[in-house]
């Protein structure tokens, strides 16, 4: 074998060894691999670095100096007041106090949970016909069915509560329901009562209320997760449709809306299908600002949009895995971290001081420190081996280039968020559910799913508590996010 020979299999070598120890060092925290696929030792990793970014080593474990206490504070007007039992013996010396003299009284509150008991009522249903048509009506009475025995409000309630809001599964939630609350009700209950919930919601029109609403807003955040699905939809043919099932959330920057929808695929057209945003202006859509990663299906709407804000905590992600890579050569990627976060350091100094904008010097100096930097990331990795296409450090700088005016968003504009944090912790919910339940059996599972999902959690981030909120639907007054008129 030649010298060119050895020479060329020696580079194929080299840039497989990098590309295998890039993918062993490679997990949620310096890449955009979740972090359910993450090996014991990346979590692990994950969890120290956690703990070393939230706590000092002088910190002390629990509550810290000038911390709000959440203690219950005295019913200035309690349910009702009892009177309890004389003392009988000295706390002191044991000594009957049969004798004692009256020392006054003090007092004492217990705020506790009345038993639960499952009442069963019979209703008679007086039933009249009518001297015209002869028609007989028969009386009614909530969830009553004539001639059979139903299970009421509170029950169907509390069933809907722990299989979506608590990420139960069904079988699970009617063990739970038997064992607490006296109810011994089936899984198929569980599973109708929350369908039934969800046919309510579309029957009241909530998600297009959601859709409104949010096309009105200011900023928006934008997210998608995979999920599993057992049985995928079918086209027209029967063929299953393809794609992975998504579930893709659209959310306020202060968590009042929360808008869960399912996708049948991760594409440009299932999100298109959405109706919130879309390609050519047509008015109803979205044209706010939209915090979101730089997945290419979301491109499609830039055009429609005040703007866009890329997820700055996913390009710090980025920016961790290419340092790793080499923490000398790509020492560029450190320091383009560190002016965002001056920059973001920067924002806070200005809204803290009442200002809309940060001096516009020194935004000038920040940007130019970051283009230079970007600059050094191209030239330093251009023609930088790679298995690949170009180097890692290579697209990254370009991107960090072209789409810088996404990257600063922030630093003009106070009201955009420049993470996307609220989209990101608001798919925690289904990840979770997942985890628990490991799956929903169909599409339309898991539609209503995130029906019930965005109704509950955005009826409670306005103050309704979440059993109010299933009872207010399920007798015919669901809670509506609130009109808002266009600016």
């Amino acid at each position: 074998m030649d010298n060119a020979a050895l020479r060329q299999e020696n580079v194929a070598l080299r840039t497989e060894n990098t590309a295998l120890k890039r993918g062993l060092g490679t997990d949620s925290t310096n890449s955009s691999v979740p972090p359910s696929q993450d090996s014991p030792a990346a979590k692990g990793k994950r969890r120290a670095r956690q703990s070393q970014r939230l706590r000092s080593k002088d910190r002390k474990p629990g509550g810290q100096p000038g911390r709000a206490g959440s203690g219950l504070t005295p019913a200035v007007t309690p349910d009702r007041a009892e009177t309890a039992l004389s003392p009988r013996e000295c706390s002191g010396c044991g000594g009957d106090l049969a004798d004692g003299r009256d020392a006054g009284t003090t007092w004492a509150q217990v705020w506790d949970i009345p038993p639960v008991r499952l009442e069963k009522v019979h209703y008679v249903l007086p039933k009249r016909r009518c001297s015209c048509c002869g028609t007989t009506t028969t009386a009614q009475v909530p969830f009553g069915q004539p001639g059979a025995v139903t299970y009421g409000l509170t029950v169907n309630a509390a069933a809907i509560l722990l299989s979506s809001a608590g990420n139960v599964p069904v079988e699970r939630t009617a063990m739970l329901m038997a064992a607490l609350l006296g109810s011994p009700v089936s899984s198929g209950f569980v599973a109708r009562a929350h369908e039934r919930f969800a046919q309510k919601l579309d029957a009241a029109g909530f998600d297009r209320a959601m859709r409104e609403a949010l096309a009105v807003e200011e900023v928006l955040h934008a997210d998608e997760t995979p999920v599993n699905v057992v049985r995928k939809n079918t086209d027209e043919d029967g063929v299953p449709v393809v794609g992975s099932p998504h579930v893709v959330i659209l959310r306020t920057p202060q968590a009042r809306l929360s808008w869960y929808r399912a996708l049948p695929a991760r594409s440009k057209k299932a999100l298109c299908d959405l109706g919130l945003l879309n390609t050519d202006g047509l008015p109803g859509g979205f044209t706010g600002y939209l915090v979101r990663d730089d997945y290419s299906a979301w491109h499609q709407f830039d055009s429609t949009l005040a703007g866009v804000q890329q997820c700055v905590a996913h390009l710090f992600r980025h920016l961790q895995g290419v340092l790793d890579l080499d923490p000398d050569v790509q020492a560029w990627a450190g320091k383009t971290r560190e002016v965002l976060r001056e920059a973001h350091a920067a924002v806070d100094a200005a809204v803290a001081a009442g200002k809309d904008r940060i001096d516009p010097e020194v935004l000038a100096g920040l940007r130019d420190r970051y283009d230079k930097h970007v600059r050094q990331g191209r030239r330093t990795n251009r023609l930088r081996d790679w298995d690949k296409g170009y180097h890692p450090g290579y697209n990254l700088a370009t991107r960090l280039r072209d789409k810088a005016d996404q990257v600063w968003l922030f630093t003009t504009v106070f009201s955009v968020p420049w993470t996307n944090n609220p989209a990101e912790q608001a798919l925690k919910s289904p990840k979770l559910h997942q985890k628990v339940s490991g799956y929903w059996h169909t599409l339309t599972t898991l539609a209503r799913f995130c029906t019930v999902r965005s109704y509950l959690t955005s009826a409670v981030n306005h103050g309704i508590t979440a059993i109010d909120a299933i009872e207010h639907a399920l007798t015919g007054n669901p809670w509506t996010p609130p009109r808002v008129t266009a600016t």
